[in-house]
Parts: structure tokens; C-alpha cells; sequence
């Protein structure tokens, strides 16, 4: 019987404490409890508090577990600094407006937005989250132009994989084929030579860091001619130009014997070079197709100006030679009168 005075002691305390929280809430409110922001990024943080009771009270931004032991980093009544990262705006009826810029992992942690109060400050509290920025789509390219189609002579060509956007961005290649994908390789660049390409594939760039993760365009890899050293292959990939290597495949069947054995040829090269010389005969097939084309062209152009001309000198002809033609005089005849 002797604990209820203590009891009631304690629970009107814990009202009261209650009540104070909700009346300072009403006279200082925020519109975020926690904030989430990126690394080099930047926040705003708006606020109300009761302007007919501390219009001309000092504002202030402070950070640290506990609002009695918080360090002050900026006060409205300082003028703003250039160097100071975090910034305190008194709008008046307006409100407040907390700016911090710069961020870093080392920002994170708990804020307070204070009211300066005698004997009690009026604070509410905010977390504030730091965390990488989102990767974007990583972009290819290579460090060798592709242009005159170094492939196609076998030397090596090396890919570069770059995100535009994002923050301690991790970078790894990944090989396709028909049956799955292989180990992933941890770099930002892809050395491709005759002995890395094989019989070729797809290969794409993953780039990933604690927030997000991207995957980048395919890149093709075609093999032509397999070979340790002079190998012919083909690389496509987006916003690069296509090629074929057909001038280097007739080149090539045009200096390489077939292999033979006891006066037969392999099958293997029989066909390849007949696979070739194929490739070679349709590329000539459709390059005289063009130039007859083109010749019907210009041929159908030149008769249909030939004829205009001709029509032309025979419309000035024929209308020199009226303009040229004499007028017949009219002949006037008198009728006689009889006397």
C-alpha cells in the first residue's frame, strides 16, 4: 500500500513529460524525421515553428546523440560562412531552412533543430543517412579505334567500361556462351587478342557499388579465322562502326595454300577457302550491281536532258522562222462607175 504515492508519482511525471513533447512539437516541426542523402550531395530541411513566441529567438543546427550535449554547427544569428558546409536560414513566417552540402560518410549520424528558450530549448530531432550515389547504365567504347578494322589483322583491341554517374563503382566483365555465363573478370577494361577470343561470343560489363548495379550493352565477338597469332575476327558493339573483314578474307584465301596430305586436300580448308572465295565472289557481284545501277541512272538522266535541249532548239527554230515570214499586202480593187 506503501508504493501507490510513488506509483502515481512516477506515471504523472511520464504525463507530463508528454505533454511538454507534444507542446514543443506544435511550436517547432520539421518536414523529415530522417534524411537520405548521397556522398558529394547536398540537403534542405524545412521547418515551422511558433513565430508569435520566438520570432526573435537564435535558431541553430547541432549535431550529437543527446540534445543537452550537441555541438552547434550554425546559429541564425552568425553571418553564413563561404567555407561552412552547413547552413541555418531564418525565413520568419516562413520558416526555417536548413542547407548542408558536401557530404560525406562521416556526416552521418543525429542532428537536432533547436530554438533557443530560457532554462529549455525547444529541439526536435533528425537522422541524417549518407550513402553512395546510384550507378548509371555503364557505357563501352574502345581504346583502338575500330575504324580500319584492326580485327580483321588479327591485332588486340582493348574495351574500356564507364559509368557517367555514380560513387566507389565496382567494375567486372562477364563472358556469355550458349550454355551459361563464365567467372566474372574484375576490371574496367577487356583485353581481347586471337588467344582470348576463341571461337567467339558475348561479353557486357556489370557496374555495381552498395546502392545499385548496372549492366552495359553487349559486346560481340565473331572469329572468322581461329589462330594463335594471325587470327581474322569481328567486334561489334553500340555507336561503333560495322565491318565484315571481306577485303581480309580474300586476301588471306588468296595467300594461303590449302593444306594438304598425300596430294588430298582437307576438307576442312576445302571448304573454308570455297566459303571465301564465296564471300568474295558476292561482294564483287554486288559492287558491279551498284555500278550498273548507277550507270542506268545517269543514262536515263542524260536522255531525258539530251531530249529537252532538242525540244527547246526546235521551238526557237520554229518560232524565228514566223517572226521572219513577209506580210501579204491586201489587194484593193475600185469598182468602175459607168458615165
Amino acid at each position: 500500500m506503501q508504493n501507490f504515492p510513488t506509483l502515481t508519482f512516477t506515471n504523472n511525471m511520464k504525463t507530463l513529460c508528454l505533454i511538454l513533447l507534444f507542446h514543443a512539437s506544435l511550436q517547432l516541426q520539421c518536414d523529415k524525421k530522417e534524411i537520405t542523402a548521397h556522398i558529394g550531395g547536398e540537403f534542405l530541411l524545412f521547418c515551422k515553428y511558433d513565430t508569435n513566441s520566438f520570432l526573435y529567438s537564435k535558431k541553430y543546427w547541432c549535431r550529437g546523440a543527446s540534445s543537452k550535449t550537441c555541438t552547434i554547427l550554425a546559429h541564425s544569428e552568425k553571418v553564413v560562412q563561404t567555407r561552412s558546409r552547413s547552413h541555418i536560414i531564418d525565413g520568419g513566417r516562413r520558416g526555417l531552412i536548413v542547407k548542408v552540402t558536401g557530404l560525406q560518410f562521416d556526416d552521418a549520424g543525429a542532428y537536432w533543430v533547436g530554438i533557443d528558450k530560457i532554462y529549455a530549448d525547444i529541439m526536435t530531432s533528425v537522422k541524417l543517412v549518407v550513402t553512395e550515389v546510384p550507378v548509371s547504365k555503364p557505357r563501352l567504347w574502345p581504346l583502338t579505334s575500330l575504324v580500319d578494322g584492326p580485327t580483321c589483322w588479327g591485332e588486340p583491341v582493348t574495351v574500356h567500361c564507364e559509368c557517367a554517374q555514380g560513387s566507389g563503382v565496382r567494375y567486372t566483365w562477364h563472358r556469355r556462351t550458349h550454355l551459361e555465363d563464365s567467372l566474372p573478370h574484375p576490371s574496367s577494361e577487356l583485353y581481347l587478342n586471337c588467344g582470348s577470343v576463341g571461337q567467339g561470343s558475348d561479353y557486357y560489363c556489370v557496374a555495381a557499388n552498395d546502392v545499385s548495379s548496372q549492366e552495359s550493352e553487349l559486346l560481340s565477338v565473331q572469329v572468322l579465322r581461329p589462330a594463335n597469332r594471325s587470327c581474322i575476327y569481328v567486334v561489334t558493339m553500340p555507336g561503333q562502326p560495322i565491318y565484315d573483314c571481306a577485303d581480309r578474307m580474300c586476301t588471306t584465301v588468296a595467300k594461303t595454300p590449302p593444306l594438304t596430305t598425300n596430294g588430298k586436300i582437307h576438307n576442312d580448308t576445302g571448304n573454308r577457302v570455297l566459303q571465301m572465295n564465296h564471300t568474295c565472289l558476292d561482294q564483287l557481284l554486288k559492287r558491279v550491281q551498284i555500278c550498273a545501277a548507277l550507270w542506268m541512272t545517269l543514262l536515263r538522266w542524260s536522255s531525258l536532258v539530251f531530249l529537252l535541249i532538242f525540244l527547246c532548239i526546235v521551238f526557237k527554230c520554229t518560232k524565228t522562222r514566223h517572226r521572219k515570214r513577209p506580210k501579204r499586202k491586201r489587194a484593193v480593187h475600185f469598182k468602175q462607175v459607168p458615165h
